[in-house]
């Protein structure tokens, strides 16, 4: 009997689970939760990978202090892709950066 009671209770949770995640979906949208604001910085780095399929560029920069960073490496996304044209591995660029809770994004950059 418990086991069919247990098996019950499953089905009704898995039947009312959509009109629940729908209902609380609809109450979270009237507190006030947004994104967080996106910060923007210029950094000064060295190209060390740069992937054209997924359009990231990855750069061991100095510290950012417009964004909160300290020196480090990381991956970007490239926004647009074209500006990975004409870029390799190694260089020295400054870069405009984007910073949007947790994604990175290179928007502008500049050889040096």
């Amino acid at each position: 009997m418990r086991a069919y009671s247990t098996v019950i209770f499953a089905v009704a949770i898995l039947a009312a689970g959509p009109a629940l995640a729908q209902s609380m979906g609809k109450d979270m949208k009237g507190m006030g939760m947004k994104a967080p604001a996106a910060k923007f910085g210029k950094g000064m780095g060295v190209i060390t990978a740069i992937d054209t399929r997924t359009a990231r560029l990855t750069i061991k920069h100095g510290p950012i202090p417009a964004v909160g960073w300290p020196a480090m490496t990381m991956a970007f996304k490239a926004d647009p892709p074209t500006l990975l044209k004409g870029l390799k591995v190694g260089q020295k660029i400054g870069f405009d950066v984007k910073v949007q809770g947790t994604a990175a994004e290179v928007t502008a950059v500049r050889p040096q």
